[in-house]
């Protein structure tokens, strides 16, 4: 089906984030009888996620593994490492709270045009699609707005840590004949990458996470 393709990549490019329930339409909450059914599936510091939203993100993301072709691990598997990301995800956006960062509507239209184009269609073949397959624009908007907010905390405390020396660009250079610009790009990312993973753990282990997911 056409428009669950176009939805599931939309989502993709935009890194799907958790969503929030003080940051969700209204329009797009749940019925009263599924929200009697929910329950917290991780606590992290004073925020929480929900089963509802674990669940959302867990077919998110067996679709997009589908669609790439790709073996889809175990549920209980894939469903521990969704989680897992949804906390680390959870821990960022709370900093970039903490840090009054913010996505302007400027910005955040920019993107979700951007991402629009990349899949061939107007703003509002966009909308239309992402409606055929059971989501909407405002959905979209917040995981983008999200993910951009993750972006500027990354920025401050990781890219602004790496310095890249004019001896190693000049060794890249030498190693793999790349362009002096090739190669500050390919470093930039390797320490980028490396920092990253490094300060998740950091973060993770500061963090106060009660993982309830296990639990009946």
């Amino acid at each position: 089906m056409r428009s669950r393709r176009i939805a599931t990549l939309a989502l993709a490019l935009c890194l799907p984030l958790a969503g929030q329930a003080q940051d969700a339409d209204p329009m797009d909450a749940p019925p009263l009888g599924r929200q009697a059914l929910d329950r917290i599936v991780a606590v992290v510091n004073d925020g929480a996620i929900m089963h509802s939203e674990l669940e959302e993100r867990v077919a998110q993301t067996r679709s997009q593994i589908a669609r790439q072709e790709q073996g889809v691990p175990p549920d209980e598997v894939l469903r521990r490492q969704v989680l897992d990301r949804m906390i680390v995800e959870e821990i960022q956006l709370q900093m970039a709270r903490d840090a009054n960062l913010s996505v302007d509507d400027t910005e955040l239209n920019g993107q979700v045009r951007a991402i629009a184009e990349n899949n061939g269609m107007t703003l509002d073949q966009f909308a239309d699609a992402l409606e055929a397959d059971g989501l909407s624009l405002g959905v979209v908007r917040d995981q983008v707005r999200r993910e951009l907010m993750m972006r500027q905390l990354q920025q401050r405390r990781v890219a602004s840590r790496v310095n890249i020396s004019e001896r190693e660009v000049d060794r890249f250079v030498e190693q793999q004949s790349a362009s002096r610009e090739q190669a500050r790009q390919a470093l930039f990312q390797r320490k980028v990458n490396a920092e990253m993973e490094e300060w998740i753990q950091e973060i993770r282990s500061r963090a106060f996470v009660d993982n309830r997911l296990a639990q009946p």
